[in-house]
């Protein structure tokens, strides 16, 4: 009689980290407290190693310096954005906001000054990889179907289930971070939803630090640049000084309905 196969199933392949910094002692620490939290990990020094090993290893996620030499971290983001929507989280030994709103501009999905805390870059990967829902590095966005199913926001269609915007049918492209953002926003038209509420719910830590809101600026800044057809006197997505910011509530005094 054949024994009964009792081989343990191969466990799921854990999401693929880049780290690129240019500090080896920086590389070995952040392998290290990395590896233990069970990724896998690859490393570059310089910003050309990175995008050859980007494109190699198809990462989930790329911990990405900002002072680097070859190519600076600024000049490796805008290479990875313009095909692929990674997450990436930048370190830098310059704290300034300046600094860290050019990097966001850039479209990272965080930015953690030098010095930091290995045990807060850990949670920060680990919030970024559960809201993407972790997966390829390619062009296409990650679905993680959220049971809102397809809003009409003005004249975009927001389709929650694929993680995609069109307008007239074209797609609009947004990161993770962007999509998200609209989905908390638009997902009870008319609230208000406090900066420090939207810094916790998309990035999981709370404002700790003045700088720590810029990013959730940053971010609607960005969102209401694609979004908007004029920006600077955004219709979708309002500002509440001194507060936060609500959704818009559409058509004749409804919400943003939903479709199909």
């Amino acid at each position: 009689m054949p024994s009964a196969d009792m081989s343990t199933p191969p466990a799921e392949p854990k999401a693929t980290l880049l780290v690129v910094d240019d500090e080896a002692a920086v590389r070995r620490v952040l392998v290290m407290r990395l590896q233990l939290a069970g990724y896998r990990v690859v490393c570059a020094e310089d910003g050309e190693e990175a995008l050859t090993l980007f494109h190699q290893e198809q990462p989930d996620l790329v911990v990405l310096d900002v002072m680097l030499p070859k190519l600076d971290g600024f000049a490796v983001c805008r290479r990875l954005r313009a095909e692929s929507c990674v997450p990436i989280i930048f370190l830098s030994a310059l704290d300034a906001i300046a600094e860290r709103v050019s990097g966001l501009d850039l479209g990272a999905d965080d930015y953690l000054p030098k010095p930091f805390s290995p045990k807060e870059l850990e949670a920060r990967i680990a919030t970024i990889l559960r809201r993407v829902g972790r997966g390829s590095a390619g062009n296409e966005p990650r679905e993680v179907p959220s049971g809102s199913g397809v809003l009409r926001v003005g004249d975009l269609v927001v389709d929650t289930n694929r993680r995609q915007v069109t307008r007239d049918g074209e797609r609009i492209a947004l990161t993770y971070t962007e999509f998200s953002l609209l989905e908390l926003l638009f997902r009870e038209p008319g609230r208000v939803v406090p900066r420090a509420e939207i810094l916790e719910q998309l990035w999981g830590y709370p404002p700790r630090r003045a700088a720590d809101l810029r990013v959730v600026d940053v971010y609607v800044a960005r969102l209401r640049g694609k979004l908007e057809p004029d920006p600077r006197n955004p219709e979708l997505i309002l500002t509440v000084r001194g507060t936060g910011y609500a959704s818009q509530r559409m058509g004749d005094g409804g919400m943003a309905a939903a479709v199909g």
